[in-house]
């Protein structure tokens, strides 16, 4: 029973630490979506590697069935194997930094300056009761 108890405090005490661990940076996030692309694309490579010899292993089974003289059924129709190319990873628009993104400037250039030379009186009028 006290080893039950210890073990259900322990793993609290590892939630709990887990839940307090600071997020992570904008850095750490772009390069775990890198490496979640390449993962999934290590996995396509790996499925067209693996439709490349089936195809194969088929051709093969049934040319030994042929030339044993042994009839078979036509092979089923079947995608044709997509080869996923070289890895490339592009960064997405949710991993520019803020000053590559332009939120913080204007999209038009400044031409005069901000403010002018009028009484904020004259601009906000004080409303007469």
């Amino acid at each position: 029973m006290k080893k039950l108890l210890m073990a259900s405090l322990l793993a609290s005490a590892c939630a709990l630490t887990w839940a307090t661990l600071l997020p992570l940076s904008n850095e750490a996030k772009a390069k775990a979506a890198e490496a979640a692309a390449k993962t999934a694309w290590d996995g396509k490579v790996d499925a067209y590697k693996l439709c490349k010899s089936q195809d194969k292993t088929a051709a093969s089974y049934f040319a030994a069935a042929k030339s044993a003289g042994k009839e078979t059924k036509p092979p089923a129709e079947a995608p044709a194997c997509a080869d996923p190319g070289a890895f490339v990873y592009l960064l997405s628009e949710a991993a520019k930094p803020i000053e590559a993104s332009g939120a913080h400037s204007p999209t038009t250039l400044a031409i005069s300056p901000p403010s002018s030379k009028r009484p904020d009186a004259d601009v906000n009028p004080a409303k007469k009761p």
